[in-house]
């Protein structure tokens, strides 16, 4: 009798991947395979890269030893000096310029990163979208941010103060390998374009995308000792980069995170974390069914789920579980799954066997538990060695893992709430708040809820495009899920060190002058004190 999986396989629903997938390493070449991995910081052996497809080895970077790192930090150092006196116009006109070149050039990036994380294409267009929306976005507004500004200084016309952005230096970056266009570069844009040199550490599952956009970088113009990537395993890598750099960007799980943030507060080296997410998605009663069906599918199975602001808890007014709950899980049984370098999948793999089991013992040890497995709950094996089905399960109880911790796969729990309240309490009751989504066709309300909501970021009828992609608006969590801000002036402001520069005229501050003694001093300054604070426009001044 022929199984479910084969039937599955036969009627278009999944495909398998099979040796003509890894041919198709044939479009990017060989030769450029080899090109790349000239771009990294040499060091002792050779750092595999395997494509999750299919579980095989497709192409070998050099392993950076940990003293490499110290060595890559001195060159980005030395190319630093020089970059800082570079105009922000001819900064601007290099990421403009490699804005172009990403958009012109997307295929060959869409099979690189498809090759290295088994993702779906539209899924890794995402990515290429927000390198060319960041890359654009800090060409034109760096220079405002960062130009000097003139602060009131404390006696007018006396004192005038001015207000100086500087670079931190060289900015280490620890990227994952979920999202490795966009990680490894959106976050070392703003801090290049304010000055600062970039030594780059992306996972050891993701190297190649790294590398393939720094060699663009340098040939849109890029001082090529400026950007330093360094290829290895974060337990040998992380420790050394966070010793040499000037400020940490660290995205990630919490856990590492907090040793990240531990160590560089050790060295009083300043740092953000984007770390875990257990985002809640919340449909109300008046939600249109068919958009809030849709988005929960984005929500909760882009980048087969191994996305940060992916949506793992699922709560339904109870008015409309039923219907949503019917809709939902037929949808989702629908998605095509399987491997290829087109846009003709849905979803694509998870990224390593480790990623498969934890994904699986989330869902064995819930079903175990109590909980019952609408949609999904298995292993694919015959699409490819790390594949799992979208899987959506109701009754996940408290004693289950898969009900507080970051599962990061393409499963989700669905429950219903009642009132708004409610909702809201739930939505609350995690240690994260990264990401969270609301459905609503009145809007006032869906913007209310949001507000009241302990994530980060919060889409009001979308999944999490729209908080990701507002570039002009900042981005990162609250709780557990992170320290500091990317995008926005946030997002460039970090990586720069304030100083003010004062310059006093005619008289002293803080001494007696014209023979005044110290209490006729004290007196005419707590007077000269009284009458500013009346004086609009010198308030708040001492």
């Amino acid at each position: 009798m022929e199984t479910e999986e084969r039937s599955a396989a036969r009627d278009g629903r999944t495909a398998p991947a099979t040796g003509a997938l890894m041919a198709a390493t044939g479009r990017i070449g060989r030769e450029l395979l080899e090109s790349l991995a000239r771009e990294a910081v040499p060091g002792g052996g050779i750092l595999e890269v395997e494509c999750p497809f299919t579980g095989e080895v497709f192409a070998g970077v050099p392993r950076c030893a940990p003293e490499g790192v110290a060595e890559a930090f001195r060159r980005a150092r030395g190319a630093q000096r020089e970059w800082e006196g570079v105009s922000f116009r001819e900064r601007a006109r290099i990421f403009l310029r490699f804005h172009d070149e990403v958009l012109r050039r997307r295929d060959e990036i869409l099979d690189l990163v498809q090759l290295e994380t088994g993702k779906a294409r539209l899924h890794v267009f995402e990515e290429v979208m927000d390198v060319a929306i960041v890359s654009r976005y800090y060409a034109h507004t760096a220079q405002r941010y960062l130009r000097s500004r003139r602060r009131r200084g404390v006696i007018p016309l006396l004192t005038t103060a001015v207000h100086h952005r500087h670079p931190k230096g060289v900015v280490g970056f620890i990227a994952p390998w979920n999202y490795p266009l966009t990680l490894a570069v959106s976050d070392a844009i703003p801090a290049i374009m304010a000055g600062n040199a970039a030594v780059i550490k992306p996972d050891r599952k993701t190297p190649l995308t790294a590398l393939w956009l720094v060699r663009l970088l340098r040939e849109c113009g890029l001082p090529r000792e400026l950007v330093q990537v360094v290829c290895g395993a974060g337990g040998e890598l992380g420790g050394p980069i966070v010793q040499n750099a000037d400020f940490v960007m660290f995205t990630g799980s919490t856990a590492t995170g907090r040793e990240v943030a531990a160590a560089a507060a050790r060295r009083l080296v300043d740092f953000s974390l984007e770390l875990g997410g257990k985002n809640p998605m919340i449909v109300f009663e008046d939600a249109d069914l068919d958009a809030a069906v849709e988005g929960a599918i984005r929500a909760c199975f882009s980048s087969a789920g191994q996305l940060c602001m992916s949506a793992e808890r699922l709560y339904v007014h109870d008015a409309l579980y039923e219907r949503f709950l019917s809709r939902f899980v037929e949808r989702a049984r629908r998605i095509k799954l399987g491997a290829g370098l087109d846009y003709g999948f849905e979803m694509g793999s998870l990224i390593s066997a480790s990623q498969l089991e934890r994904v699986s013992s989330h869902v064995e040890e819930a079903v175990e538990s109590g909980a019952e497995v609408l949609a999904g709950g298995r292993a694919r094996p015959e699409t490819g060695p790390y594949f799992y089905e979208p899987t959506v399960l109701a009754g996940v109880g408290k004693g289950a893992r898969l009900f507080s911790e970051e599962t990061f796969g393409p499963v989700v729990s669905v429950f219903p709430f009642h009132t708004t309240d409610e909702a809201v309490r739930l939505a609350n009751a995690t240690p994260y708040g990264l990401n969270a989504s609301v459905w609503t066709r009145d809007l006032r309300r869906g913007a209310e809820v949001a507000r009241r909501i302990r994530a980060g970021t919060v889409n009001v009828n979308e999944a999490y495009a729209p908080s990701w992609a507002s570039t002009d608006a900042p981005m990162g969590g609250f709780k557990d899920s992170g320290v500091g801000r990317r995008h926005g002036e946030e997002g460039i402001l970090k990586y720069t060190e304030s100083q003010t520069v004062v310059t006093q005229r005619l008289l002293p501050l803080v001494a007696p002058v014209l023979g005044m003694g110290g209490e006729t001093y004290a007196g005419v300054m707590s007077l000269s004190l009284r009458l500013m604070r009346r004086l609009p426009g010198v308030r708040g001044r001492w």
